[in-house]
Parts: structure tokens; sequence; C-alpha cells
């Protein structure tokens, strides 16, 4: 289906630079995938991917002679080389055709060809094998992808037991797509992808991690997830987060309807690009499922909090998510009823909750869960004014070494002592100094023995 033309895109000095010195080595390029799909679809492209039908050695030395970039090659024999180029980092492939798949990820043959159509059979949706020409906006549509957009359809190219098979990652992809372009998957896509779900035990955990945070990071997010569950892709991967689906909740707290739907619209409101957020709508609520039980006055799920903590960690230990990321979302999963009783906090204890480091996380969070739920906000607004209105940070008097220097062994007593004391200079503050905090310091290690 070619033909069709666009206005050529103003692209970044430094891709076009990478374009104009693959074309003075007389290769043919073309803007391939994502990106032409999103301009096309009328949105910005997040990344620039080039083909061209010159050979990686040739890709190379064109680049090294245009000094268009810091050039690495990158999956040489699959006809992949990275530049880094000014700010972007982009990749250019050969133009290739593809034998079997050995490990559901490589090829066991490459051959390298001349034609788009040609290599646009080994791609995975049509959607994606569009190919651009940089200057003239000239649209190469070997599989059908601008019908399928035009009708905003998200279909594989061949046989989708085959492109699954190939490399499982696709399974998640399609996942993905349809989200963040807003698409309906073709039904006998759809039906190839629970067909291959199981498919996803050979992919690793990183791979997985990264497409997944992908997914619940980007446009459509709550949707990803949804497709997730109903492709029954999540059965494999986040069984966890499957079990929530179907599982009642209390409709005076939850008028949204089952757990997975609540979590579904708390992923939609938590902002786009955060990760920690992302996973932690995920997975605030992974531990309703073992801890439904219907009172005699309505839907409970008692200590769900603590144990979608636990849960958490587990999910996120088996993906190999970031160490940092992972208590980031197991902190807020654990936290995330307490604000309930933020209004009755005593002050002091409320006010350290609110300087505690990842507060504004909470509250961001807060925000969405409520959003995702019953949409008051009364306690997000008390503790937001709450925020604004902390006083400065007063100087810390006393440290843990002079708590040591009175006698006290090392341990949670120290802790405690220097809270009592903290506490009690919050009642006079007029009269806080090292000093007065010392005087304080000796009386309650004194009352302590």
């Amino acid at each position: 289906m070619d033909g069709t033309r666009i206005e050529p895109p103003t692209l970044p000095a430094e891709v076009e630079a990478v374009v104009r010195a693959l074309e003075a080595s007389c290769g043919r390029v073309w803007i391939v995938g994502g990106a032409v799909r999103d301009w096309l679809q009328g949105r910005a492209a997040r990344e620039i991917d080039l083909a061209t039908d010159l050979e990686p050695r040739a890709v190379e030395a064109a680049l090294e002679r245009a000094a268009a970039g810091e050039v690495a090659m990158d999956r040489a024999h699959l006809g992949a080389c990275r530049i880094r180029a000014g700010e972007s980092d982009l990749t250019v492939t050969t133009l290739r055709s593809e034998g079997s798949h050995r490990d559901g990820r490589r090829p066991n043959e490459v051959r390298f060809v001349a034609d788009v159509a040609e290599d646009a059979v080994r791609r995975d949706f049509t959607v994606n094998a569009l190919y651009l020409e940089p200057f003239t906006g000239a649209v190469h549509d070997p599989t059908g992808g601008l019908r399928d957009l035009d009708r905003g359809v998200l279909r594989c190219i061949g046989e989708p037991d085959r492109r699954f098979a190939e490399d499982a990652l696709r399974l998640l992809r399609l996942v993905r797509f349809a989200a963040s372009a807003d698409l309906e998957i073709e039904s006998s896509s759809g039906d190839g992808a629970r067909r291959c779900a199981h498919h996803l035990k050979r992919l690793s955990a990183e791979r997985c991690f990264q497409e997944l945070t992908d997914a619940f990071c980007g446009r459509g997010r709550g949707r990803a997830l949804l497709l997730l569950v109903d492709l029954g892709l999540a059965d494999v991967i986040l069984p966890e987060v499957a079990a929530m689906a179907g599982v009642a909740q209390p409709p005076e707290y939850h008028p949204e309807g089952d757990v997975l739907t609540h979590v579904a619209k708390v992923l939609d409101h938590v902002p786009a690009g955060d990760r920690a957020l992302a996973w932690s709508a995920v997975l605030h609520d992974v531990g309703k499922p073992p801890t439904f039980r219907e009172a005699p006055d309505r839907i409970r799920f008692d200590g769900h909090d603590v144990l979608s903590a636990e849960m958490a960690d587990v999910v996120l230990r088996r993906l190999r998510a970031p160490k940092g990321l992972r208590e980031q979302v197991v902190d807020v999963c654990r936290q995330h009823i307490r604000f309930a009783a933020l209004p009755l906090m005593r002050p002091r204890k409320a006010e350290r909750w609110l300087r505690s480091p990842g507060f504004r996380d909470h509250l961001e969070f807060h925000r969405a869960d409520c959003l995702g739920s019953h949409q008051k906000l009364e306690v997000y607004d008390f503790a937001s004014r709450m925020l604004d209105a902390l006083p400065p940070m007063r100087p810390r008097w006393i440290h843990g070494k002079d708590v040591l220097a009175l006698g006290v062994p090392p341990g949670p007593r120290v802790g405690q002592i220097l809270q009592e004391v903290d506490e009690l200079l919050g009642d006079q503050p007029e009269a806080a100094s090292r000093e007065a905090a010392l005087v304080l310091l000796r009386d309650v290690v004194r009352r302590g023995h």
C-alpha cells in the first residue's frame, strides 16, 4: 500500500546528520516502526529507529567518515548498529530476512536484503512495519499497516502463533502497543496471544520487568493492565495480579467495581513515567484476594496492606526489579491506608510522617487511590494543607552519640529516647537549645532507669 505521503517530520539535527551520512554512501534510509506510527496518529515520537539497505560494516564506515556520532556495532550479525549522536541514541538496522528462531528470541539465520517488503515480514505488527522516507514523506507499507491504523486495529504480521513463538516479548508488546496507541487487538492476534501465553516463561526476568514497566508508565496504562489479565498473560508472569479479577469490594467505598478494576483506575491516575508509583498502583491491593471475607456489616480485607507489601516484595524480587524501586513500592503498599488516620493523629506524630522521606510520593499515591475509587479528596486536601503549613525544620540539638554517652546501650531504645526528647522540645519551642535538649535528655534517661 505505497503511494501515501505525509509532511516530512522535522528531525533532530543529529538524526538528520546520520541520515545524510548514510545517503552520502549511496544507501537508502527509512524511518521505521513506532515513530512512523506515532506521527501518523498525530503524536510525538518517543524514539526514532532507522533502516537502511547498507550492510553493517558499510553503515559503520559511513558514520565514522562523517563523524556523525559515537558508533558501536550492536549485534552486528543481526545488522544492528547503535549510534550515540548528541543527546540521541539511534539504532540503524540493515534490512534483513530471518530464518527460524533457536531460543525464542534470536534467529538462526539472517540474510541482508535490499527490499523493505522482505524486511517487513519478519516484524511483529503491521502498524510497526511502516517505512518513511525522511525527506520526501513517502510511506512504504508492505503489510497493510496504514489500513489497520486507519481502522484502529493491531494485527500480527503473518501467523500470530509463529510471531509470538519467535520472541515471547511480542506478547507484552502487543499489550503495550494496543494500550498506548489506542488500538483494538485483531481477533486472531488476540486468540494467538492466549494460546501462546506459556511462552512468557522463557523470558528473562529483566526483559519482562522492563517491558511491563514501559506498559505501566505510558499512555493507556490502566488498559494495559486489564489486557494483560484478559489475554491470560498475567496468569503466567503476574498471577498475584490476575487473582484480583472478580474480587468484589464494598460498594460504599469502591463504587467502581472489583479489585482489578480499582487497581487499573489507580494506575491511570498516578503520574505517567513514575516507575515506583506505577508498580505501587499495580501491587498495592494484591493482598486483598487472600484476605477477602464477608463480615456481617460489609466485605472486609483485614491486614491487606501488610500482606500487599510482603507480596509486592516477592513479585519485584522475582522480576529482578532494582532494589531502590522495590523498597519504595513496598513502603507505599504498607502505608497506603494510613491516610485515613492522619486527621486523628497527634500533631507531633503527624508532623513526623509529613517530614519523612518520600511523603510526597505517598501523598501523590493517596490522591490516585482516591480518584480510582470513591473520588473523595478531603484527606488529601487536609494533608496538602498540613504539608504547606509546616514550619521550617528545627535544628537537631542532640544525636544518638549523646544518648550513648549517658550509658544507654545501642538499640531501638536510643531512637525512642531521641523521639521523646524531640516531642518535649516541641512543647516549649521558645526554650529550644542544645543545653535545654541535654537537660531533657538526662531527665528522660534517668526516668527510664
